[in-house]
C-alpha cells in the first residue's frame, strides 16, 4: 500500500498505526469540549482517534492533547541562534510550525540569506515556513548590505517552504503606488501577503488592506486591532522580548473572534523563552487573564492555520499533520510530549538532522571609530530625542533643550539623555550618524550591537565616547554580536558571527551569555530588562514615532530624515 491506502487502513483499524497516543484526552477547538480516545498516527499525518492498536503506543494518562502550536510571525534570528538551534529551543515547549520572515539575514548578503533557511527548513523537526522578505532594505534611508527587488524575488518563491510575502513594513510605499512596491504585490497577487502598519488608521488602512495584505502583528491597542479586525485583517497578538502587546490585546480575544486572531512572537531570545516560555507563555498568560481555553488554544493553532492557508493542520482530526502537544493542562500548557509531522520530539530526533554551514561570516566590515566620532555638532539647543517607551518598538519624539558645550551637545546622564549611534557596517560608506536617546538610564559606559533591525548597522548607545568607540570596534574582531564596556573595559560580549546575527553555538550557550550580558548592562543602571533588542529596535524608521539609521535621525511619522 502507498502511504494514501495505508492511511485510510489505519483509520479503519485494517492495519496498525504506526504510533498510537493512548489515554488521554483530546481538546476539540471545533467544539471547545474534550474528546476521549487512542489517536493512531501513520506516518505524518493522523489516521483516526478511537481504539487502535500500533508498533508503538506512547501512554499518555491524565494529559491533555491539543493541536500544535504555531507561530505565525517571528525572524529566527532575533532568537540569536541558528534555525537548527531555534528548532532545538522551541520545538519541545509545542511550537510545531514557524512562519518566518528572513529579513534580518536577508539584509546583510541578499538572497544567499533566505536560500539559507530555505536549505534549513529542509531538515527540522519543526515545520519552519519562509516568506519572502518584501523590503530589504525597510525603506531608502538606509544603508543596507543588499537590495532584494521583485525579479529575485521570483527566483526563491517556489521552495516547497514559500508561504506568500513576507511583512510589507514600508506602508508608505503601499499606499502611495511605489512603482518598486507594485511590482512586488504584483508577484504575489493572490497569494498571502503580510502586514505591518503600525498605528495605520482611516483611508490610508483601506488602501493598504485594499492592496491585497491580510494578516498585521502591529496592533499595539485594542483599538487599533478592532479596526483592523472589522477590516477584514487577521490580528497577530505578539509576545516578544520587547514588544509585549498582548495584555493589552487579551480582552479582543474571546470565543467570538478567536477564529480571527491568531499569536506570534516576533523577536524573542533564548533568555525570555528560558525564563518565560514561548507560545506556551504566552497561552498561559491568556488564560490567566481571562481568556478562554478554547479561544487561546484556537489562537495558537487552528486560526493560525486557517489565517495563512495551512489546511493540512490546526486540529487533531484525521487525515491532518500529527502536530500535537501532549500538556499537563489547559490552564498550565506545560509540554510533556510533542510530535511534530509525526516524529516524536525528543534528542535522538534532534541528533540526526544534517548539518547546515554558516553563511554570512567576516559581514562586519565599519571603520574604526574614535571618541570624536560621536560628537554632535551644532548651535540649537531645541534638540530631537528618541524616547523609549518600555515593553514598546514606538517611540515618543521628543524636544529637548541640550546647550553646546565646546562645539558638542554632550550625553547628560542625569536629564536620562543618552548618545545613540548608528555605523555603517557592510563596507559600503562607512556613514556614521548620532542623535539622543530617553529612556537607557546609563550612568555610564555603553552597549554596542550589530542586531539593528533591518539594515544591521552597528548601533551603539552610551554616556562615555571612549567606551563606545571600544564597544563599537569590538564588534569588527567578534564578526558581530552584543558588547557591554565601561571605563575601558569590556565588561561582556556575545559573539554573533554569522551575518552579525546568530551564534554558532547552542542556545543554552546563548541564553547564559545573555545572562552576563544583562548583568552587566545593569550595572550601567540601565532599568530596561532587554536592552539589546530594545536598542535595535531604535533603528528602524518604519515604527513611529523617531528613530535613527546611519544616514541620520528619521520622523517615521513624516517619512524623512531631519536635517541636522
Amino acid at each position: 500500500m502507498d502511504d494514501l491506502e495505508r492511511r485510510i487502513a489505519t483509520a479503519r483499524g485494517d492495519a496498525p498505526a504506526d504510533i498510537v497516543l493512548r489515554g488521554g484526552q483530546i481538546f476539540d477547538l471545533i467544539t471547545g469540549t474534550m474528546i476521549t480516545g487512542d489517536v493512531a498516527i501513520c506516518g505524518d499525518r493522523i489516521a483516526g482517534i478511537g481504539s487502535h492498536d500500533g508498533a508503538r503506543i506512547i501512554d499518555v494518562t491524565g494529559l491533555t492533547l491539543v493541536p500544535g502550536f504555531i507561530d505565525t510571525h517571528l525572524h529566527v534570528e532575533s532568537s540569536l541562534v541558528t534555525p537548527h538551534e531555534f528548532d532545538r529551543c522551541v520545538t519541545p515547549r509545542g511550537i510545531t510550525t514557524a512562519i518566518c520572515d528572513p529579513h534580518e539575514i536577508a539584509n546583510v548578503i541578499g538572497l544567499d540569506g533566505i536560500r539559507w533557511f530555505q536549505q534549513a527548513s529542509e531538515h527540522l523537526l519543526m515545520d519552519l515556513r519562509v516568506q519572502l522578505s518584501s523590503c530589504v532594505p525597510s525603506t531608502d534611508m538606509e544603508t543596507s548590505g543588499a537590495r532584494i527587488e521583485a525579479q529575485d524575488l521570483a527566483q526563491v518563491m517556489n521552495h516547497p517552504s514559500a508561504i506568500g510575502l513576507a511583512e510589507f513594513m514600508n506602508y508608505p510605499a503601499v499606499i502611495h503606488r511605489d512603482p518598486v512596491a507594485m511590482a512586488k504585490l504584483r508577484l504575489f497577487a493572490g497569494g498571502h501577503v503580510d502586514g505591518h502598519c503600525p498605528q495605520l488608521t482611516g483611508a490610508d488602512l483601506d488602501a493598504y488592506i485594499a492592496a491585497g495584505i491580510r494578516t498585521e502583528h502591529e496592533a499595539t491597542t485594542a483599538a487599533e486591532a478592532l479596526e483592523k479586525l472589522r477590516k477584514g485583517m487577521r490580528v497577530l497578538i505578539r509576545e516578544g522580548s520587547v514588544s509585549k502587546d498582548l495584555d493589552a490585546l487579551a480582552p479582543i480575544l474571546t470565543d467570538v473572534t478567536s477564529p480571527y486572531l491568531c499569536l506570534c512572537t516576533d523577536d524573542r531570545n533564548p533568555l525570555d523563552i528560558a525564563e518565560h516560555g514561548h507560545l506556551d507563555y504566552m497561552i498561559r498568560r491568556l488564560i490567566a487573564l481571562g481568556t478562554s481555553p478554547l479561544a487561546a488554544y484556537r489562537a495558537a493553532s487552528l486560526s493560525a492555520a486557517e489565517a495563512f492557508g495551512l489546511k493540512d493542520r490546526g486540529l487533531i482530526a484525521p487525515g491532518l499533520r500529527a502536530d500535537i502537544v501532549a500538556i499537563d493542562s489547559l490552564q498550565g500548557c506545560h509540554a510533556k510530549l510533542v510530535l511534530a509531522g509525526g516524529r516524536v520530539v525528543d534528542d535522538a530526533a534532534f541528533a540526526a538532522r544534517p548539518p547546515l554551514a554558516p553563511v554570512g561570516r567576516a559581514s562586519v566590515r565599519a571603520p574604526q571609530v574614535t571618541a570624536q566620532d560621536f560628537r554632535s555638532p551644532g548651535n540649537r539647543t531645541e534638540t530631537p530625542v528618541i524616547g523609549i517607551l518600555d515593553g514598546k518598538i514606538i517611540t515618543e519624539h521628543l524636544t529637548v533643550e541640550i546647550a553646546p558645550q565646546d562645539g558638542d551637545k554632550r550625553p547628560e546622564p542625569t536629564r536620562d539623555l543618552g548618545r545613540i549611534a548608528v555605523i555603517e557596517r557592510h563596507g559600503k560608506n562607512g556613514n556614521i550618524a548620532t542623535g539622543f536617546v530617553r529612556g537607557f538610564g546609563l550612568s555610564r559606559g555603553a552597549i554596542a550591537s550589530t542586531f539593528c533591525h533591518d539594515h544591521h548597522n552597528i548601533a551603539v548607545v552610551g554616556v562615555d565616547y571612549d567606551d563606545m568607540a571600544l564597544a563599537a570596534n569590538r564588534l569588527t574582531a567578534l564578526e558581530g554580536g552584543f558588547v557591554v564596556a565601561c571605563e575601558g573595559r569590556i565588561l561582556a560580549e556575545l559573539p554573533l558571527p554569522v551575518a552579525g546575527l546568530m551564534s554558532l553555538a547552542p542556545f543554552e550557550q546563548v541564553r547564559d551569555d545573555l545572562i552576563r550580558l544583562r548583568q552587566a548592562a545593569a550595572s550601567l543602571d540601565t532599568p530596561l530588562e532587554e536592552p539589546f533588542l530594545q536598542l535595535a529596535f531604535l533603528a528602524l524608521p518604519v515604527i513611529p514615532a523617531l528613530k535613527i539609521t546611519d544616514r541620520g535621525m528619521v520622523d517615521v511619522t513624516r517619512f524623512e530624515i531631519i536635517a541636522p
